[in-house]
């Protein structure tokens, strides 16, 4: 693809300042064919002014002949398109422009999106300055600043290039390395790494992404191929921090080329997938497969849900599973023995008395030869009845396994006290421990604000955190008005059409209800809610399932695991602050399966899990009850910023 395909424009100075202002709108309509007619208006309204501007700088700056303007801008592998962009002074500055007096929250926020992502994801933005320009057309002069974002009328854009400093040793960036198509990587979401391997094989490569996750990546090729040259059963534990890149490397290793020179042969041939990527997350499989549905058996082939495959070869004694490589999502959340046989008390052939861990094991020794059982684990995240039985569940199952000599554990050294005492040989890799984040771009302490949240922190401790991620893009927000974040979030969007926003909320709140968020179970119900088309479909996609419409919601059990872009999570009284502290006293109880013996402990991990699934940001809505007064002002006084 040409540098001219991915912009409408682009041109030094010189000659953006001499074109006339109808040749330079007839090349952005070119190129932005659904331009309608406010756009092209906005365009007419737009130009004269930045070249004006243009021509002030070129009279002053004895440089200034190199820069070069592109206006229009689409990120590649994204709909997103900058409005305009200067590569002056060794810096890049973007330009969002708006035909306002007055900018929106929303229009800041956008224009540190783009900020960010180039930052982050832009290989020649990496170290030089990267600058964002709100400019409300209708207004004047310099206006203010929210962290990387100036704001300031169309006049003062030339006043702005006076002050912005020159390093000497670092000339403009050109156009051409700028646009070059590999130049902007972005890090895919989870059902867009999931599309990409499977129609590819492989996933884009990703700078940051790469350096967080690779040595894990590496460490686990190596020890399943060492599994298969030696003839031995692993475990390899995986540990990760939340959204640092566990699912995307299980789904990396289920996809990987050489699984299939290691397969062993059967009685039928090679086995033709010889890896599973199984979770017991019945969400997350049904989106995973709603993405892969291409791929044969309704997107079965590479992903499958625990339950239907402890269901399969628990009641089937001499079934040999096909895969060699067996990867248990969240497997510190895996069902101890008791929750297991609720869930199977009604299959034909089972037989009770093993926890989820113990059947694995036991299905991985029926596998010829070697075989490797992938643990991903996650900390925090347990909120079902019957996942608080932790890791030791694992150890326990290699202990009373058929052949426990056969195993080997790898895991990172933190995971070593589990395995204390034990006559299972366990092997430090400290590889095996993702602790960046990666899915919320350059904001690297969400878990940690969140965490402190959620403990009851002072709220001058949240508040330096939440300063740090606002200046690394990643936007707290808060209101007591629906419509006011419904707004936010549809005027932030409405230039991205990939983008993914949604509603979130607890479901064990008995309040949310009453103000149109249905959280109830018969509108969350798992086995019926179309969680494919909530998290995949766009805006004006048929049934109107998507997310953005705003319409559904989902609560823990069906974000976890899954990631929007944005979310608009609606707060409820079941985990509220009442006398300086945390309280889940108007929740809703449990019922039936497995004993719960932490009530308040789930809730947290509840708030922790619907708190840290958008890559953006977090927006609150708390409805307007009177026992929710101390919630809001403590998470405006953590750093959740009011919505107008």
């Amino acid at each position: 693809m040409s540098e001219e395909a991915r912009c409408g424009w682009n041109s030094k100075f010189p000659h953006f300042r001499s074109t006339p202002p109808k040749f330079i709108r007839e090349s952005l309509s070119a190129y932005v064919k659904d331009a309608g007619p406010k756009q092209v208006r906005a365009w007419d309204d737009s130009i004269p002014p930045l070249q004006s501007e243009v021509g002030e700088i070129l009279e002053t700056d004895k440089a200034s002949p190199d820069y070069s303007t592109i206006l229009e801008y689409t990120l590649p592998m994204e709909s997103r398109r900058t409005d305009v962009i200067f590569l002056a002074k060794g810096s890049v500055v973007v330009l969002e422009l708006k035909g306002k007096l007055s900018p929106s929250q929303a229009d800041i926020d956008q224009a540190a999106a783009y900020v960010r992502d180039l930052r982050c994801y832009h290989q020649e933005c990496a170290d030089r300055p990267v600058l964002a320009l709100c400019v409300p057309m209708k207004a004047q002069g310099y206006i203010g600043r929210q962290h990387d974002v100036y704001i300031l009328g169309p006049d003062a854009v030339d006043s702005f290039f006076d002050d912005l400093p020159q390093d000497p040793n670092r000339p403009p960036l050109s156009p051409k390395d700028f646009l070059a198509e590999t130049a902007y990587r972005p890090l895919p979401t989870l059902v867009q790494a999931a599309r990409e391997l499977f129609e590819k094989g492989d996933l884009r490569e990703i700078r940051r992404a790469q350096a967080a996750t690779e040595p894990a990546v590496l460490k686990i090729k190596d020890v399943i191929h060492g599994a298969a040259a030696g003839k031995s059963r692993r475990l390899i534990l995986l540990t990760g921090i939340p959204g640092a890149g566990k699912t995307l490397v299980g789904l990396r290793v289920v996809h990987a080329h050489y699984l299939d020179d290691l397969a062993v042969a059967r009685e039928n041939g090679k086995p033709s997938v010889p890896a599973v990527f199984l979770s017991g997350n019945g969400p997350l499989v049904q989106v995973l497969q709603y993405e892969l549905r291409g791929a044969g058996g309704g997107g079965k082939t590479f992903v499958r849900g625990v339950k239907d495959y402890v269901k399969r070869y628990s009641s089937r004694p001499g079934l040999v599973p096909p895969e060699h490589v067996l990867i248990f999502d969240e497997a510190q959340r895996a069902f101890d023995a008791e929750q297991v046989r609720f869930k199977h008390s009604g299959t034909p052939g089972f037989i009770g008395g093993k926890s989820e861990p113990e059947h694995f094991i036991e299905f991985a020794e029926r596998i010829p030869q070697w075989c490797a059982v992938i643990g991903l684990i996650g900390g925090g995240q347990e909120i079902f009845k019957g996942e608080e039985g932790g890791l030791i569940q694992w150890r326990q199952a290699i202990e009373g396994s058929a052949d426990p000599r056969s195993w080997i554990v790898n895991g990172p050294p933190q995971l070593r006290d589990v395995f204390q005492g034990s006559s299972i040989r366990f092997e430090n890799s400290p590889a095996l421990s993702l602790d960046t984040e990666i899915r919320f771009h350059l904001a690297s302490e969400i878990h940690e604000f969140v965490n402190q949240l959620l403990e009851g922190r002072p709220t001058q401790a949240n508040l330096a955190l939440a300063e740090r991620l606002e200046s690394q893009g990643y936007h707290l927000r808060i209101t007591r008005d629906r419509r006011v974040a419904e707004d936010y979030l549809k005027e932030r969007y409405a230039e991205n059409s990939d983008a993914r926003y949604g509603l979130v909320a607890s479901s064990k709140d008995r309040d949310l209800i009453s103000f149109g968020i249905p959280n109830d179970f018969e509108s969350t119900n798992p086995t019926r809610f179309p969680f494919g088309p909530w998290y995949s479909d766009p805006e004006d996609a048929p049934g109107g399932l998507s997310c953005r419409n705003l319409k559904t919601a989902v609560t823990e059990f069906g974000a976890q695991g899954l990631e929007l872009d944005a979310v608009l999570l609606a707060w409820g009284t079941d985990f509220m602050r009442q006398n300086s502290r945390w309280t889940d006293r108007k929740a809703r109880g449990y019922r039936g399966g497995s004993p719960v013996k932490n009530p308040f402990q789930l809730r947290k991990n509840s708030y922790r899990v619907l708190m840290t699934r958008g890559r953006d940001g977090t927006i609150v809505f708390i409805p307007p009850l009177p026992e929710l007064k101390e919630t809001s002002e403590y998470l405006t006084k953590s750093g959740f910023r009011p919505l107008d």
